[in-house]
């Protein structure tokens, strides 16, 4: 026995009652189920899903007055797994700048990071951020509110991981490679991630390592070199 789809069975139904018959009798219904579908779906887009690690498929109620674009559920999906082969996520320390909802903070926390510092400016979002800590129990997580170009410029600590998802329109994006790549921030071997629209190439850079790009959403990856145990050569110029 072949199922058919809602829509497949209204169709059939609207051509053996007629048009307006069919409209008076099923349109109510088909309203009310529409309705609540895209309730649903609303739903979800008003909330942060965590996809894997310890906390995966826990899903937090986003404010609705968040200033932020938070990076797809299938475009994080995809670059960690991507980073999956890149680096062993547990014990490392990560820095995750214009954190937003806090989403890729999480998802490094849930794949059991050491430790995880995360800057945002905008109050909303910090607020959320440290309200999901507090639902969470989990100490491994540093919000920091401030502006990243200043806190990037002052930071004396060193990430194993770098993450930077900033609004596309950012005046100063272009800047970020060098910003963080020339201050120190990574270890030897470490890991830039930078999220970014298809307007952006990096690829000339000296230290991108490759980019991937998930609809929309555009990644450009770079790569800090593993430190020289001996006659160490001079870093590349950034």
């Amino acid at each position: 026995m072949s199922l058919l789809s809602p829509f497949a069975i209204f169709s059939e139904e609207r051509m053996r009652l007629g048009i307006a018959k069919f409209e008076k009798q099923v349109f109510p219904f088909a309203s009310a189920l529409t309705f609540h579908y895209l309730c649903i779906i609303n739903q979800r887009a008003n909330s942060m899903r965590i996809i894997s690690g310890k906390y995966g498929r826990r899903r937090f109620d986003v404010p609705t007055n968040i200033k932020a674009r938070p990076t797809t559920d299938f475009a994080r999906e995809n670059i960690f797994n991507v980073l999956e082969n890149l680096i062993d996520f547990e014990g490392i320390e990560a820095l995750d700048l214009f954190a937003g909802t806090g989403a890729i903070s999480f998802e490094l926390l849930s794949r059991e990071c050491a430790r995880v510092v995360c800057v945002e400016i905008y109050p909303t979002q910090y607020n959320f951020i440290r309200k999901v800590q507090q639902q969470l129990g989990d100490r491994n997580l540093t919000p920091i509110k401030g502006d990243v170009f200043k806190f990037v410029q002052s930071c004396r600590q060193q990430f194993d991981l770098v993450f930077a998802d900033p609004p596309y329109d950012l005046p100063k994006l272009e800047t970020l490679p060098h910003e963080v790549l020339s201050r120190n921030l990574l270890k030897p071997g470490g890991i830039f991630v930078l999220e970014h629209s298809k307007n952006n190439d990096f690829s000339s850079h000296p230290l991108f390592d490759q980019h991937r790009s998930y609809g929309s959403v555009n990644f450009s990856i770079f790569r800090q070199p593993e430190a020289e145990a001996s006659g160490a050569t001079d870093s590349p110029d950034l």
